[in-house]
């Protein structure tokens, strides 16, 4: 592939500055708490583009939300000039499906309503290849993933250790994918988003008790903050303020550890996912180039999060102070 220059992001940027004004930002998301009705957030949601919610369900929601992303992907494909940089935001959704495939085929259900397709791999391969145990045309990494998952679930038929098996390969090639572009901000996204996965890891082990071989299966790689770090931290009872302390998850690690403590996940939860969007907000002062479209796709993510959390605050009859606390900053 010729080497990208900036400017060939000129088009593509403009595309996506105009995108984002559609986005569930602040303000809108504010309008739906404020109205606090389910059939005020479907309009507006409509209104963003989201589809075919026809009741204030998680069902709807969710398929609305999955063809949306679906939608979204296919428009940046169509003109993102280093096509690698989608394949990062893809395999979410490879791992996703592998999930859903071999938890179906292991215990006999029906996971056809919880697939998608956009992953990198064709669902009717992934689909094909995991009910006939034949997984020619899959990735090289993905392949492992599965195989040694299989084994795993169909010897405990524990979904959770295969997801964290799983988990651990997608972490691997989710920095190894984003190497490839030769991408400073995107492999810069992903080291942050491994940083946050790492310090839930660590909270919710200490919340549950449990000990060192528990956690150390549970970090992943390529991270900034390095898992021999953490472990030692975590083992000598030291800081996990001081660790983080000059990273943007700062703000979360002090809420993780009064998570610890007794106090509520939600606060930490938010903030693991507000350090990501803080980063991701540099790119507000670029004016052309990878890092807005990249961080219009990963706020996309956080777009998602965000609309799943009032719909259910909806639905379940929270009040919107409730949810106003639970919900992520969107960069935009």
């Amino acid at each position: 592939m010729a080497k990208i220059d900036e400017t060939d992001y000129l088009f593509l940027t403009t595309r996506v500055r105009s995108l984002e004004n559609n986005m569930v930002n602040q303000e809108r998301m504010e309008m739906m708490l404020e109205s606090g009705k389910a059939e005020d957030m479907i309009r507006i949601l409509q209104e963003c583009g989201y589809d075919d919610i026809s009741a204030a369900s998680m069902e709807s929601l969710e398929q609305s939300i999955t063809t949306e992303r679906q939608r979204t992907l296919k428009e940046i494909a169509s003109f993102i000039p280093n096509p690698h940089v989608l394949d990062v935001f893809r395999l979410k959704d490879d791992y996703h499906n592998v999930k859903v495939l071999l938890k179906s085929l292991v215990q006999g259900i029906d996971g056809t309503g919880l697939l998608t397709e956009s992953g990198r791999v064709p669902l009717i391969v992934l689909q094909k290849g995991i009910q006939q145990n034949d997984l020619t045309g899959i990735p090289i990494k993905l392949k492992a993933a599965i195989t040694e998952a299989r084994e795993v679930l169909s010897a405990t038929k524990d979904p959770q250790i295969a997801d964290t098996i799983l988990d651990r390969y997608y972490y691997g090639e989710f920095f190894d994918v984003a190497g490839k572009t030769e991408s400073k901000f995107l492999t810069g996204y992903v080291r942050i988003s491994i940083d946050t996965a790492n310090l839930r890891s660590v909270i919710r082990t200490q919340r549950m008790g449990k000990g060192s071989d528990f956690l150390s299966s549970r970090l992943f790689s390529g991270g900034s903050i390095d898992i021999n770090r953490i472990m030692e931290t975590v083992n000598s009872g030291d800081s996990l303020e001081d660790l983080y302390g000059t990273s943007l998850l700062k703000d979360a690690a002090i809420a993780g550890t009064q998570a610890v403590q007794g106090g509520p996940l939600t606060l930490f939860e938010k903030l693991c996912d507000d350090a990501v969007s803080r980063y991701l907000a540099t790119a507000r002062y670029v004016p052309f180039g990878e890092q807005p479209v990249i961080s219009y796709l990963a706020s996309k993510e956080t777009e998602y999060t965000a609309v799943r959390i009032m719909m259910t605050g909806l639905i379940a009859g929270l009040s919107r102070e409730l949810i106003r606390e639970r919900l992520r900053e969107i960069y935009v």
